[in-house]
């Protein structure tokens, strides 16, 4: 079982997911809400993943492997928190437009 894995491979998005170049190209016309649907669409899919492999880990099928199990779960998680921080960012700044003076 070859278990190396590459710095960048952890960053890249999960199968289906339209790399970041084209995903960029995409989302400029589309604007910041549909950029958001997309970011937690990713985030909704990763979870769900996660949760498919846990499941069949615990049933012990022979073809879902503890390392596998794993790196979703960190992808879902670090998906997960990255979401968190934006709407946690969008929060802040639709709170300090509600406080300016006009």
């Amino acid at each position: 079982m070859d278990l190396s894995i590459k710095a960048l491979d952890l960053t890249r998005p999960v199968v289906g997911i339209a790399h970041p170049t084209e995903r960029a190209s995409s989302v400029q016309g589309g604007g910041f809400k549909d950029a958001m649907l997309q970011a937690l669409q990713a985030t909704s899919d990763l979870q769900a993943e996660s949760a498919r492999l846990s499941k069949e880990f615990s049933l012990d099928n022979p073809t879902v492997s503890l390392e596998e199990t794993m790196i979703a779960g960190v992808k879902s998680t670090i998906a997960f928190q990255a979401t968190l921080q934006v709407r946690n960012k969008v929060v802040q700044a639709y709170t300090d437009i509600m406080n300016m003076q006009i």
